[in-house]
């Protein structure tokens, strides 16, 4: 059976490991999943994630965060979906927790946070929100 959505499947992976307590995870290899993971990497959501060959495919290695025994990421929601798309301009970009959580986006200029796509001023499909 095929998977429908593969970016589900990694947030929803990093969810149960850190309700777990779970420090590290593997999912399956993707560009996308790897641009989501380098951005959660700079806005400090994670510690980091590696690229690892598995025979003749490759998986992602993600390091979680945790802080005082707690997980860094409280709560990861999937925004669009293969169902239904959710796309927003540079203006209309969601803030979460007053701007302590981060929406990523993804643009025509790459994947990046809302606030880095408020800043250059371009709108694209908004992923997922984490806080």
């Amino acid at each position: 059976m095929s998977m429908q959505d593969p970016v589900s499947d990694m947030l929803t992976c990093i969810r149960n490991a850190q309700m777990m307590g779970i420090k590290q995870v593997k999912v399956p290899f993707s560009g996308l999943k790897c641009e989501m993971l380098r951005v959660l990497r700079d806005e400090g959501f994670i510690e980091e994630f590696t690229i690892v060959p598995d025979g003749n495919k490759k998986n992602i290695s993600v390091t979680l965060k945790y802080y005082q025994g707690a997980p860094v990421i409280e709560k990861i929601k999937r925004v669009s979906k293969p169902s239904l798309r959710v796309y927003r301009g540079h203006d209309e970009l969601p803030v979460v927790q007053g701007g302590l959580g981060v929406v990523i986006v993804s643009t025509p200029k790459g994947v990046m946070s809302c606030k880095v796509a408020r800043a250059q001023k371009v709108g694209g499909e908004i992923l997922c929100t984490v806080q």
